[in-house]
């Protein structure tokens, strides 16, 4: 029989750049005389990084530095350059501004002797720092501070949450702002529509009609018409001068969980549980087209009055820009790994952002081109999204976190969390849906809890009582 064999633990692989490193480390402990010592200075790498940056920081001064003086047939010994790229005092302008500015001064050459000589056979100086202690300092200190280019967000004060008003029996679904920013309205699972005054918080109406949860609303700008969706498969659009249903959209064969309606044209767009965006003429109440590609349910939506017309965010994860003339779809962006549950377009800028569980991307309009991730990760479904002019996003996921991010650089300056009215469970503190009033001051949010809760900024809060933590990002992950 065969004697039992022994197992090799395995070698690690290694590459020849780190032997070669490891090899020429072994051989410079044994031979090196000058050990503890500053390596030689090279002069002539130095001089060529000191014109460098004198180049960009002086727009091309001459270099003052003396050259080697070559009389007599013999080089005289060179002085060298005394500045050295050093990180300046904590606190001082010059090192906010990446350290650059502060020199390192070499002293004269003290009088060598035999065990100063290196390697090569050329002199070392000794560089002397008055203020510094003795030590051997690393070419990260001599290297030029390349200062990051990602945009350093602007401070911003927090949000408080300043008023809740209860009414509604069921989850908070939807919600909507007048034209006029007089009142807005809210959709439930409790089948009802509510109507409530924005600055007094006071209900001033309750519509009743639809026989399931209302999941989208909007108000028209043009017309006197309120629009709703909800998981009865219902379309309906409602006259506020009379405050009923005048008009019904059919057509959805599942729940239609997101409506839109277009800024310049006489149509409305819903998306649904039956994987279709369809697309209504409001006064005839036939259906358009039925844009269809998705395959899961579409549960965001947004119009535009320029190419791409509709855009749409599923449950497969994928968003997808859409041609109106004809119906058909335009690109299709596979950048998330999950659902596609909320969108927010930038008022004034030509980008949207996009919401799943993996991330919040943000992508430029009309091509899509990907821009960047927002640089924190909220770890949670996220149901709702909100961008004002000023650029403050605010999203609201599932477990009851309301963060609020900076548009133009994605840094999340707040992390609020919502508190579940009294008598609720701590599981029902989701949001389901988020917008800000037409001035982009007062933000409202539509919770599990049955509430629905008004935000506003801390008037006191100062750069002092709340500073910006910033770290720009060293490697962002492009999906």
């Amino acid at each position: 029989m065969p004697g039992p064999t022994l197992e090799m633990e395995p070698v690690e692989p290694q590459s020849l750049k780190k032997l070669s490193f490891k090899s020429l480390k072994r051989a410079l402990d044994l031979f090196s005389p000058v050990q503890g010592r500053i390596a030689p200075p090279d002069l002539e790498s130095k001089k060529i990084r000191i014109n460098h940056k004198i180049n960009i920081e002086y727009g091309g001064t001459k270099n003052t530095s003396s050259q080697p003086n070559r009389q007599e047939g013999r080089p005289q010994p060179t002085v060298p350059s005394n500045v050295l790229a050093l990180p300046g005092p904590e606190g001082s302008s010059d090192s906010q501004r990446g350290g650059s500015q502060n020199a390192l001064v070499v002293g004269p050459s003290v009088p060598r002797t035999p065990n100063d000589t290196g390697v090569s056979g050329r002199s070392t100086d000794i560089i002397s720092t008055s203020g510094l202690p003795e030590r051997n300092f690393s070419t990260s200190a001599l290297m030029e501070r390349i200062p990051s280019r990602w945009p350093r967000p602007v401070w911003r004060a927090p949000w408080k949450n300043y008023r809740v008003i209860s009414g509604h029996l069921g989850w908070v679904r939807s919600v909507a702002f007048d034209p006029s920013n007089t009142w807005f309205c809210t959709g439930s699972a409790d089948r009802t529509i509510k109507i409530w005054d924005v600055g007094s918080g006071k209900l001033k109406l309750t519509l009743t009609g639809h026989i399931e949860q209302v999941r989208g609303l909007a108000v028209s700008s043009k017309h006197t018409y309120m629009f709703s969706a909800g998981d009865d498969k219902q379309v309906k659009c409602w006259d506020l001068e009379q405050n009923k249903v005048i008009r019904s959209y059919h057509g959805h064969l599942s729940g239609v969980y997101c409506l839109a309606l277009h800024p310049t044209i006489d149509i409305l767009l819903t998306g649904g549980r039956d994987s279709v965006c369809r697309v209504w003429d409001i006064r005839s109440k036939m259906q358009i087209y039925a844009l269809s590609g998705h395959d899961n349910t579409v549960c965001s939506v947004f119009t535009r009055p320029t190419d791409p017309q509709v855009v749409t965010g599923s449950h497969d994860s994928t968003i997808k820009f859409w041609d109106l003339r004809n119906g058909k779809t335009m690109s299709t962006l596979t950048h998330h790994k999950k659902s596609v549950r909320a969108m927010a377009q930038h008022p004034k800028e030509n980008c949207f952002a996009s919401a799943s569980a993996d991330n919040i991307k943000k992508f430029s309009l009309p091509r899509g081109e990907f821009l960047h991730n927002m640089l924190s990760q909220q770890k949670t479904i996220i149901n709702a999204m909100a961008v004002n002019e000023d650029g403050v996003m605010a999203t609201g996921g599932d477990n009851g976190s309301l963060w609020f991010w900076d548009w133009k650089s994605g840094h999340n300056f707040q992390q609020a969390q919502t508190i579940v009215q009294p008598g609720s469970l701590d599981s029902e503190a989701g949001i389901y849906a988020a917008q800000y009033d037409l001035t982009g001051t007062r933000l409202i949010t539509c919770e599990a809890d049955k509430t629905i809760k008004m935000w506003k900024e801390d008037e006191n809060a100062t750069p002092e009582t709340h500073p910006l933590n910033f770290k720009p990002p060293k490697d962002l992950r492009r999906f």
